[in-house]
Formats: structure tokens, C-alpha cells, sequence
């Protein structure tokens, strides 16, 4: 795909168009590329088990995240509601010296690791498979295509494309691990087609129909060593809008980054904002993570070559949801 940078408006319209999945899965569908996942898949995603090591691929979810309050998401707030204080000093009112503790936490559903739903994103009106936005998603949330839907279907064959061990070049020390990170991409750095392909091949591994896609840039590494700065909502490494094609080609299910946006920041047209969103979520279907952590699995996957394992990454059944925290977990 060309990419014309004055014509952000034209080149959104013929991919929208070029790679639309409307009506594939009929009228009534609410899962979108999830439909790719299915039993065999799952089967297949199983026997890649051999080891049993497993990975948490989700950030930590508490204050010291990397919201600033732009578009009002903030770190989560995590509450005591009961303590062990409470239990010592007698203040619960429970018999025969039994005590316990709650909490409660309140944060944005996309603050943190997170998948983005199919009423996160809409195309001049228009929601996933051509309905209107406004009869989707309300004040009540999403009334069609909640979050809620796709609950038990995220499980199955993940793929690592470690770009930035394969593209990128350097790495450091995380201040917070003191663990070496693998190579990474300067902000601004638009994955395309050819570095996905030139990744898997180094990886040994194919990308196809049902496959669960992580591809990790270094943003996150750079972040934990150097301070989060503008991770959240700044400059990035991501896919470039040119592919679109690659994604809608290959029938993933699911895609998810290590970055805040999962494409280019800035964005590669002079005045533009996320347009691959626009194309992969209401007109593609596709499901998007972000903020995943994949530096653990990646140096893991580096150390045995193997970089395809079971991935299981279900969101939260919350109703209407458009959008929802994960802790994916990777076995391999």
C-alpha cells in the first residue's frame, strides 16, 4: 500500500473499503476476527505446551503506572475498604477471632494492559459490521458488541515477532529489574509488512489464520529504564498504517504491542489521529491489546528459539464494556 501523507481522509477510505470483514460472519456478529480462533486452533495452540514455564504478560495495575489524566485516564486507585488493623483491634464484629480483609480498586478500563473492544473505534459513524455508532455504544455502554462477548474465545496459538531484537539495536539495564532488555525502536519507527515478514523468518515461525500476534518494539523496556516520560500517549515505535493489508491477509484473531497506541506515533500523515484504528476496529473487526509486557517472554523465547507457545488472554466479562484490563499468561 502507497501512503500518500497530505491524504489521511482518502487513504483511511480505500482501506476501509479495500479491507473490510462487514457481513463475513453475518449481520449479527459481535466477535469480529475472533471468529478465526476456533476449535482446532485451540487444539493447535495446546500441544505447543512442552515446558510448562509460564508468563504473566500484563503491567502492573496501580499508581505508579504511566497515565498523566489525558482523555481522563488515570493510574488505578486501590482502596483498603477492611484491614489486619481492623481485624487486631476487634472493629468487624466477627466471631471466635475470625478477620479479614477487602479492597476495592477504581481505575479507567484502558489504563493499563488492556484489550480494546469493538465499540472503542468508530469510521465517520459507522461501528463494526457497518452498524451506527450511535445505536452501539450509549450511555449504558456498549449495547451490541460489548467486551463481554469475546470472554471465552481468547485463548489459543501466540506468536512473539520480537521486531525490536530483529530490527531494532540496543537495549539497557531496566532500573526496575536490573534485568538486560533486548534491541529496540527509536520512537517514530513504522513497522511495515517487510519487518513483520524479515521477524518471523529470523524467528522461525509462520503467522496465519487464528494466530494470537505480539509484536514487541523495546518502548516499554525504554520506559521502565528511563522514566515513563510520554509513554502514554507520545511518541512511539508501532505498524505503520501500511499494514492493513498484512493484517486483514493474514486472518489473525488478535494483535497486541508493547506500546500505548499498537501504531506509529506520530502517525504518518500530517494531520492525523491512530487512522489504523479506524480501519482495523469498525471496518476489520480486529482486536487490538496494548501496554502488554512481553520483555520476560521475550528474552525467554531468544534464549530457546521457540517463539510460539499457548496463550490464554480472556477481558473481563464487564457488560457493555468497550474496552478491558488483561493479564494475558503465555506457557510454553
Amino acid at each position: 500500500m502507497s501512503l500518500d501523507r497530505r491524504d489521511p481522509e482518502g487513504a483511511i477510505a480505500e482501506a476501509a473499503k479495500a479491507y473490510s470483514n462487514w457481513g463475513r460472519w453475518g449481520e449479527d456478529d459481535v466477535l469480529g476476527t475472533l471468529n478465526f480462533l476456533d476449535e482446532a486452533k485451540r487444539r493447535e495452540g495446546a500441544a505447543l505446551v512442552r515446558r510448562g514455564v509460564s508468563f504473566s504478560l500484563s503491567q502492573r495495575f496501580d499508581m505508579n503506572g504511566p497515565q498523566k489524566g489525558w482523555r481522563r485516564r488515570t493510574n488505578p486507585v486501590h482502596t483498603m475498604l477492611d484491614t489486619g488493623t481492623d481485624a487486631a483491634l476487634g472493629n468487624q464484629g466477627f466471631p471466635h477471632g475470625i478477620g479479614g480483609a477487602d479492597d476495592v480498586i477504581a481505575m479507567p478500563l484502558q489504563c493499563s494492559t488492556q484489550w480494546d473492544g469493538l465499540g472503542h473505534i468508530f469510521d465517520h459513524g459507522k461501528a463494526w459490521n457497518g452498524r451506527a455508532a450511535e445505536q452501539v455504544v450509549t450511555s449504558d455502554g456498549d449495547l451490541v458488541t460489548g467486551i463481554e462477548h469475546m470472554a471465552p474465545y481468547v485463548a489459543g496459538r501466540g506468536v512473539l515477532l520480537d521486531v525490536g531484537l530483529v530490527v531494532g539495536t540496543g537495549g539497557g539495564t531496566s532500573r526496575s529489574s536490573g534485568a538486560e532488555s533486548g534491541g529496540e525502536l527509536p520512537d517514530g519507527f513504522a513497522i511495515t509488512e517487510e519487518h513483520l515478514e524479515q521477524t518471523a523468518e529470523a524467528h522461525g515461525v509462520t503467522v496465519g489464520r487464528g494466530d494470537i500476534v505480539l509484536v514487541r518494539t523495546g518502548r516499554l523496556a525504554r520506559a521502565r529504564r528511563d522514566g515513563w516520560g510520554d509513554y502514554a500517549g507520545g511518541p512511539a515505535p508501532g505498524l505503520s498504517f501500511t499494514t492493513a493489508g498484512w493484517l486483514h491477509g493474514t486472518e489473525i484473531a488478535a494483535i497486541a504491542t508493547d506500546t500505548w497506541g499498537f501504531e506509529v506515533r506520530p502517525n504518518e500523515f500530517d494531520n492525523a489521529f491512530q487512522p489504523l484504528h479506524q480501519v482495523v476496529i469498525p471496518n476489520m473487526g480486529l482486536l487490538i491489546g496494548e501496554m502488554w509486557d512481553l520483555d520476560a517472554l521475550a528474552a525467554d523465547c531468544a534464549d530457546d528459539g521457540v517463539y510460539e507457545f499457548w496463550l490464554t488472554a480472556a477481558p473481563l466479562l464487564i457488560t457493555g464494556a468497550v474496552g478491558s484490563p488483561v493479564n494475558p499468561i503465555a506457557v510454553k
